[in-house]
Formats: C-alpha cells, structure tokens, sequence
C-alpha cells in the first residue's frame, strides 16, 4: 500500500459541518453590530482558524478576539457543533482501513477538545488512533503547527499522508514533507485544491486509491 499513516481533516473531509460553523460566524457579525456577509463569503469560516476566517471576512484586528468569543458561544454552547453530519460513505472508508491494517489520524485546525466531543458524539472517534487539534490558547492553531504536533506523535512523517478539502490542508501539509490528497466534496474549490498529490471525488475513491500499490 502507499501509506501507513493516514492523517484526515476534520470540517468539510470526514463531516459537514458548514451549517453550525456558518450559522455561528453570522450570530457573532450580528450581535458585534456588523453587516452579515452573505452565505458564499461565510462559507470562508470553513478551514482555516477562526482569527483567519474573521479577517478574511473584514473584521478589523481589533475586533477579531471579541468575534471568536461570540462565535464560541453560538457553536460551542449554543448547539452550533451539532449542526453537522458524517459525509457518506465516510465511516465505510475508515472502517475499512482500520480492518486493513493502516492507522489513522485526525489533524484539524479545529480545538482538540472539540473535535474529540464531535467525533464521539458520531460515532468516529474509535477509528482514530490520535486525534490532534488547535489548542485554545491559540499558541498551536494553523494547520502546519496542528501537523507538526501529530507528527511528533507519530513519530515523523515517512509513510505518512494528509487527506483534506482545503488550500490550508495542502499548504499544511507541504509545509511538513507530507503528501496531500484532496476531496472534492468538502468546502475547497478543486482549483483551490489543484495543486495536492492527488484529487479524489468520493469516499470511494479515496479508499481504493490508500489501499493501491502506488504503482501508476
């Protein structure tokens, strides 16, 4: 097989999680007085860190630390982190590498705690030998700092490889030495994506191409 370790993304790779995260971003623009982008720019909180996505979307520097609090309170108490849902065909594809003998890994740019709570509440942590997250003081939270912290569990990245949706994904990865399949059924656009070690369309996909040879 090509690899040994898989490291999965979490937003808009294993779940769909656009509805609570977009839901959230727009309660914090209400409530901090602001304009709510409309849903194709608020489709920009899915991915990178939250302090990236409020700046992608205009908030000032100032304000930036004030938003993420709000939002917190709408996806974090306010049931925004269950407005999710497990991608078809997903659960199929991890069991069955499980079954075939590879680990697998969750490297999110999402807090750890949280994506733990998410991946119990469906069902999907049990599949994942290590799930690795930012951390809330903000001091691991872009997805190379999230990569370089797995990789110290793992134990480097020979035999590795990132599966993802997003630009932040493949840069993260490539920032590592870590190849970068990309999905083309989560948040990133497949241009955004053009440039990962692989493009996948499906869950399917995905599992016949880990479980290949690797010859061409």
């Amino acid at each position: 097989m090509r690899y040994q370790n898989v490291i999965f993304d979490l937003d808009g790779t294993l779940t769909d999680s656009g509805a609570g995260i977009k839901n959230s971003a727009a309660y914090a623009f209400e409530q901090s007085g602001y304009s709510v982008p409309e849903e194709s720019e608020l489709r920009k909180m899915v991915g990178p860190p939250l302090t990236v996505g409020f700046a992608l979307l205009g908030v000032p520097e100032a304000k930036i630390n004030e938003a993420v609090r709000l939002y917190r309170v709408r996806y974090n108490e306010g049931g925004g982190k269950y407005e999710n849902r497990v991608y078809d065909g997903i659960e199929e594809c991890l069991k069955t590498l499980k079954a075939e003998g590879l680990k697998l890994f969750v490297g999110t740019s999402k807090p750890e705690p949280l994506a733990r709570e998410i991946l119990s509440r469906f069902g999907l942590s049990t599949y994942f030998d290590y799930i690795a997250g930012a951390s809330w003081d903000k001091s691991r939270q872009n997805k190379d700092d999230v990569l370089a912290y797995l990789l110290s569990v793992i134990g480097g990245a020979d035999g590795a490889v990132m599966v993802g949706d997003t630009h932040y994904d493949v840069c993260g990865a490539h920032a590592r030495d870590l190849p970068c399949i990309g999905v083309t059924w989560g948040y990133g656009t497949r241009e955004e994506i053009q440039n990962a070690d692989a493009l996948v369309d499906s869950p399917q996909e995905l599992l016949s191409y880990l479980l290949s040879d690797g010859k061409e």
